[in-house]
């Protein structure tokens, strides 16, 4: 078995690659066809646990991951063979095959691409070995000159699959002719031959208007305009990157609100795909929280996870959201913190390897985290215990989800010797303050359970695979199905 490649391009971030290699694997299954997803490289502090060919767990990006879902297969570190989670502007950690590699992490952007060059194409032909269709999605645009001689995502994986190239322009952002037509002179001669289609996507408006530019667009370029996407409202699957600018505002969900939530959303927030059910659930309305007044009159606080704890609990204090955030739990409010959030919860952070870094936290929670140079990954399955207050629903749930964390959190001893401490509701995941309105627990994935969702808010969220679905139908209506032919 040799797989056909069909490989989603972009003339930037946010055109709309993720979505449209998802619909994709999708439609592909929904012919009868064994498939997989692909993404040579993904920069993105949203990751998930998968398990590995040698029985342990690794991390690949999100956005792969409900590739995989929707292709009906099973998630595998080889579909994002090497994932860079940011943890400043100039620093990433470099997971290579679902592992934390310190020396990549040291090493200068441009001198990673020879070393990490084999595992990829090793990824890539395993998984052409295995299916009948790999679906593959690019990163950034094809055309950044300035990291072309360092390329391991784009036209080098193109090549290297002989994959038939589709290329995705934003067209609600204006310029997307012009997107399209430069991203395509900028590709050497001998890679253009690899763009088969263009793509419009997140058309709003008189198709007819369009006319005459996808013509003079093939006469220029000789590649047809092959698919008008209409946008998609609240389609169901997660932001590759959990959060653009754009959607700091609140979403509300259908029907009456009754239940309003503010995410803190700090720099280096991680994992925020996992509250995307919040968004499709009825009658909740979600903010994401940058400054005090946008956490006023909310019901829950959420702090998720971050990729810098330290430096992101510092920026909460800067914005003085940590008053506010004390202000809305002594007046009864939920808050809820998860991995990161639930580490800034507690009384301090205790860096002693240079993780992460050492601060006094929120003091909502009579717990201290000790970072550790070996990072905490797996997939978890686990039962509330005696939960009390605020978020007593949760008693006798049980949970799946996922951990990643350098930290270790347990009782403050000083704390502990006086009386004061947390009540523990699963033994080293989860706990909640005295009064039982501050939750923290270490399982990503929370909100995804259903079991919670109905426990908590009464109801449930439109489901992962009826979304796949709905945007595989989409891709019928949009393409050619001879063009997508394998």
């Amino acid at each position: 078995m040799t797989a056909r490649c069909i490989m989603v391009l972009g003339t930037s971030s946010g055109a709309g690659k993720s979505w449209l290699a998802t619909a994709l694997c999708r439609w592909y299954a929904n012919q009868g066809l064994k498939v997989a997803p692909f993404k040579a490289q993904n920069m993105s502090n949203n990751a998930r646990v998968v398990a590995t060919p040698a029985g342990e767990y690794g991390e690949i990006g999100s956005a792969q991951y409900f590739q995989a879902l929707a292709a009906r297969a099973v998630p595998d570190v080889r579909m994002n063979p090497l994932l860079l989670k940011p943890e400043a502007d100039t620093r990433s950690q470099v997971v290579l095959l679902g592992q934390v590699s310190h020396e990549l992490s040291q090493l200068p952007w441009r001198e990673r691409s020879q070393r990490v060059w084999p595992q990829i194409a090793q990824a890539l032909d395993e998984l052409r070995a295995e299916n009948d269709v790999v679906v593959i999605e690019g990163a950034g645009s094809p055309a950044e000159i300035n990291l072309s001689s360092s390329d391991v995502v784009n036209m080098r994986v193109a090549r290297h699959a002989g994959a038939r190239c589709l290329l995705v322009a934003d067209i609600d952002r204006g310029g997307a002719f012009a997107h399209l037509y430069g991203t395509w002179a900028l590709l050497p001669e001998g890679e253009r031959t690899l763009i088969q289609g263009f793509v419009l996507n997140k058309f709003r408006g008189d198709a007819s208007l369009l006319a005459p530019a996808p013509e003079l667009l093939q006469e220029r370029t000789g590649v047809p305009v092959v698919a008008t996407i209409p946008m998609q409202y609240g389609h169901g699957l997660p932001e590759e990157d959990g959060l653009y600018e754009g959607s700091l505002r609140a979403a509300p969900g259908a029907g009456r609100i009754h239940t309003r939530v503010a995410i803190v959303a700090y720099p280096r927030v991680s994992n925020l795909d996992e509250f995307a059910p919040l968004q499709s659930a009825g009658g909740v309305a979600v903010t994401w929280a940058r400054s005090p007044a946008e956490l006023a009159g909310c019901d829950w606080v959420i702090l998720p996870g971050s990729k810098a704890t330290a430096a992101d609990l510092s920026w909460l204090r800067a914005q003085g959201l940590d008053g506010a955030i004390a202000a809305h739990a002594a007046a009864g409010g939920r808050v809820l913190g998860v991995c990161g959030g639930l580490q800034m919860l507690g009384e301090a952070l205790i860096d002693t390897v240079g993780v992460d870094g050492n601060g006094p936290g929120l003091g909502l929670l009579p717990l201290v985290t000790s970072f550790e140079a070996k990072k905490t990954v797996r997939s978890t399955r686990a039962r509330f215990g005696d939960v009390q207050g605020a978020w007593q629903a949760l008693a006798g749930v049980e949970v799946l989800g996922y951990e990643i964390h350098h930290g270790q959190t347990a009782q403050h001893p000083a704390m502990a010797a006086k009386g004061d401490v947390a009540r523990e509701l699963i033994p080293g995941l989860a706990w909640q303050n005295p009064a039982g309105n501050v939750l923290g627990v270490y399982l990503h994935g929370l909100l995804e359970n259903a079991s919670v969702l109905q426990a908590l808010l009464g109801g449930s969220a439109q489901t992962l695979d009826a979304a796949f679905e709905r945007m595989a139908q989409g891709v019928g209506q949009w393409f050619d199905p001879s063009f997508l032919k394998i």
